[in-house]
């Protein structure tokens, strides 16, 4: 099994890759809460979270 990537945040273990959008000037991966974290200051306001089953 292949070793596992690290967030570019929290330098925790990604279980799902999710990629930086190229506004935020940051390269790698960043696992999910990270994700959810910087689209939350990226796009300010209320969202309606999906997929919550997968936290």
């Amino acid at each position: 099994m292949g070793k596992k990537e690290k967030c570019v945040i929290c330098d925790g273990t990604v279980e799902l890759t999710f990629k930086a959008m190229e506004e935020w000037k940051m390269d790698g991966t960043l696992c999910g809460k990270c994700y959810s974290k910087q689209l939350s200051e990226y796009y300010p306001g209320e969202h309606v979270r999906v997929n919550k089953h997968l936290d």
